[in-house]
């Protein structure tokens, strides 16, 4: 019985990555949310299996962190060979190769009191100023999103509906009951920016070839 739930388990992954994992892929890399990648899928896919798939590959491209940006510990990219056995037939293997990001000896320390509303502006223009100094690639945002759903569940419902348009992205990923760190790419520039307006986000921003960490504080409401 546990050689055939094995086996049972290793055709369903190679079969989902035969029919589905690079076209998810693909659409995870220019940006679709979990719902959009489940509508352009040429074979249907259970929804948990696009969104794991989704999440993994974030961390395998190093848009979503498991440990604190600038760590110094190497993260690790996938790439995946075509392979071809004797009689032809084509099968894909993942291969990890490790990459070495910038590491940070010591922060610059910073904080950002979401109760002084009137340095908000002059916040979110600091912010732009940053990541256009540092790149998408060296920036990052801390996301408490999974833990505020398992254990706050009215904030987090919160958080959404101020999320307009960006909420199908946050929503549809599986975050791990955990503080995670996701790159400050042009949605998630959009979606802390929506937090902070509407006094929701509590949590830190890293910026890695400056040394800048900005904490921002305040009560949510």
């Amino acid at each position: 019985m546990e050689e055939n739930r094995y086996f049972q388990d290793a055709l369903a992954r190679f079969t989902h990555e035969a029919a589905n994992g690079g076209a998810i892929r693909h659409l995870t890399d220019i940006g679709y949310t979990v719902e959009q990648i489940m509508g352009r899928l040429d074979f249907p896919a259970p929804y948990e299996q696009v969104r794991q798939a989704v999440w993994k590959r974030l961390e395998d491209t190093g848009v979503v962190l498991r440990e604190e940006p600038g760590a110094g510990k190497p993260k690790e990219k996938a790439a995946y060979v075509r392979e071809y056995d004797k009689y032809g037939k084509s099968t894909f293997r993942r291969v990890a190769q490790k990459e070495d990001g910038p590491t940070v000896a010591c922060w610059t320390e910073q904080t950002y009191d979401q109760a002084d509303s009137g340095s908000t502006e002059r916040f979110l223009a600091l912010l732009d100023a940053k990541l256009d100094e540092n790149g998408e690639e060296f920036s990052y945002i801390s996301c408490d999103f999974g833990r505020i759903a398992a254990l706050e569940p009215e904030r987090y419902e919160k958080m959404l509906c101020a999320l307009g348009g960006e909420r199908a992205y946050v929503a549809g990923l599986p975050w791990e009951k955990r503080r995670s760190y996701h790159r400050l790419n042009s949605r998630m520039r959009k979606v802390l920016k929506r937090l902070i307006l509407a006094g929701l986000y509590q949590g830190e921003v890293f910026f890695m070839k400056t040394g800048d960490r900005i904490r921002i504080m305040g009560e949510i409401s």
